[in-house]
């Protein structure tokens, strides 16, 4: 499946993104087994998280709209958000993947999702700490953070594209404040028990 998903990639992303998907796919393998994840299951996450990256806007709302995913203010004022939705029906009906984690983990990986499972976790912060983004001292500091503790990193990743939206002066989707609340409880949480 790999070698078809890559044909496809290279016939419907540019080079430079296809060089950063192979960079999440990569990623996503290291932090599976630093926290004992299906190996397998989270590479064709990361491989596939972009599938639907470069479709047009009124693509994606077709796609959306024919498979009943609700098209919010923010997804109609910004259909680009809904690649990663779409992105995992293409996954679904391109390629057969059939692994609901692994649908949620691509779906979940722009917005992010409270009660994301660990899969999840890491797709959303391999997309954005791949070696291809660069290194600067926070996201070398966050991919230190990624193999010790996933819910603080998720976190961080959530202030960082919170900080970019804010200072860009862009709207930013619910979701994405409540994942990053989400996670900032959950790492308190387990902090407090390793008490």
């Amino acid at each position: 499946m790999r070698s078809q998903a890559i044909a496809w990639l290279k016939e419907n992303v540019p080079p430079r993104r296809l060089q950063h998907v192979l960079g999440v796919e990569q990623l996503c393998g290291e932090l599976a087994s630093i926290h004992n994840i299906d190996l397998e299951k989270a590479k064709t996450a990361g491989l596939m998280h972009d599938l639907a990256k470069f479709f047009s806007p009124s693509k994606l709302l077709a796609i959306a709209k024919q498979n009943g995913i609700e098209i919010d203010k923010y997804y109609q004022k910004k259909p680009k958000l809904l690649h990663a939705e779409v992105g995992a029906i293409i996954a679904r009906d391109e390629f057969g993947v059939k692994d609901e984690d692994i649908l949620n983990a691509i779906r979940n990986h722009t917005l992010g999702n409270p009660d994301m499972s660990t899969l999840s976790c890491i797709v959303f912060v391999a997309d954005a700490l791949e070696p291809n983004r660069g290194s600067s001292e926070e996201r070398k500091i966050m991919r230190r953070l990624s193999h010790r503790n996933l819910y603080k990193c998720v976190k961080l990743t959530c202030d960082s594209s919170i900080n970019y939206l804010i200072s860009e002066q862009k709207t930013i989707h619910p979701r994405t404040i409540l994942t990053r609340n989400w996670a900032l409880m959950q790492s308190k949480f387990k902090n407090e028990c390793r008490k």
